[in-house]
């Protein structure tokens, strides 16, 4: 008995998006709201959809024509106070363009953070993603089909907010050898953070370049519970200096070396990164990387907006925010370092 033909797909917004060379959103805007989008690029879009043979229908015009005025942000960590200068500076400027922000916590999941994007597909316009767990190639596939701009990462072809902490970093490397450091070692964040890798090499640039050694421990989660066991195996390298991934890292090694009777910055100097609120209010202060970072969300949002206006004007697609170090009192001049390093050492 023969068999029914097969159907042809049905075009979608995506397929007319491809054949007229613009976002799916400037698409969207074409068919449904055209006054918002100039008539040059309106009248390829057009043609393209006629030549396709693109019907429009209710369900994809929800989910793609930017009536739901909402904007999903993702952050890895909602706890961590490092995001709280992201989500005041996403949420005030959202505000200010009458857009609603959907906060998300993903738990440093790569998982969750790829299933929620999908489960809220019809609920957000557009996304901004803070430290994305995700791949450099699913992060790319996700901006090639929805309006999104990721903070603290920089990978090909996604719109991003890029905050220099490595140029931070190259800072802190200075800073410690100048007061006689000669043995650095990182207290890594999570495997699946790209900043972590960036901070890492910027570490090793500086030492070589300055005539330092550098050694790597962890990697540790980037929460303040981690702080005891980074600051133990940290004291097992016998580095007279450490950068932390970042200042929760380095408030709990902090309190760990308290406990365990070694002075900061007496015995060992201690640097972290984000300069967050509470940095400055423990003993001794914290040095650290200082970031503009509710100024990164409100960019993110600038970046975003840009993408949903539809106008087919060109569209910034990075910023870059340079950072500096801020010192206080957990570093000065190093310490006499042992006359030799703990056996099984692995230096950077």
């Amino acid at each position: 008995m023969p068999q029914p033909a097969e159907r042809p797909a049905r075009p979608t917004l995506a397929d007319v998006a491809a054949a007229s060379g613009v976002a799916i959103s400037t698409v969207s805007r074409a068919l449904t709201r055209p006054e918002r989008v100039n008539a040059t690029t309106r009248a390829r879009i057009e043609t393209a959809a006629r030549e396709l043979g693109y019907t429009a229908n209710t369900s994809a015009r929800a989910l793609t024509s930017g009536q739901t005025r909402s904007v999903a942000v993702l952050v890895s960590d909602v706890t961590n106070p490092f995001y709280f200068g992201i989500i005041r500076g996403t949420q005030q400027e959202l505000k200010s363009a009458g857009y609603t922000q959907l906060l998300v916590d993903t738990e440093e999941s790569d998982e969750l953070e790829d299933a929620t994007l999908r489960r809220l597909r019809s609920s957000y316009d557009g996304v901004i993603i803070a430290a994305s767990r995700l791949t450099d190639r699913r992060l790319s596939e996700l901006a090639g089909r929805i309006p999104l701009v990721a903070i603290n990462r920089q990978t090909r072809g996604v719109p991003s907010v890029f905050i220099d902490t490595p140029l931070g970093v190259g800072h802190a490397v200075e800073h410690l050898v100048s007061h006689g450091h000669r043995r650095i070692a990182y207290a890594a964040g999570p495997v699946t953070s790209w900043s972590n890798e960036r901070r890492w090499r910027a570490l090793r640039a500086g030492a070589e370049r300055l005539g330092a050694e550098v050694i790597r421990v962890g990697p540790f989660s980037p929460r303040r519970i981690q702080g005891a066991a980074a600051a133990d195996a940290v004291l097992n390298t016998g580095a007279t200096a450490c950068v932390a991934f970042n200042d929760l890292l380095a408030i709990g090694m902090l309190g760990r070396f308290a406990e365990r009777g070694v002075r900061v910055p007496d015995d060992i100097s201690v640097v972290g990164c984000d300069d967050i609120f509470g940095a400055d209010f423990c003993n001794p202060p914290l040095t650290t990387i200082t970031a503009p970072i509710e100024q990164a969300g409100r960019v993110a949002v600038s970046i975003l907006m840009a993408q949903l206006d539809g106008s087919g004007a060109p569209v910034r697609s990075a910023a870059t925010l340079p950072t500096h170090l801020t010192i206080r009192g957990s570093s000065g001049p190093a310490a006499v370092p042992p006359a030799v390093p703990p056996a099984g050492l692995t230096r950077g």
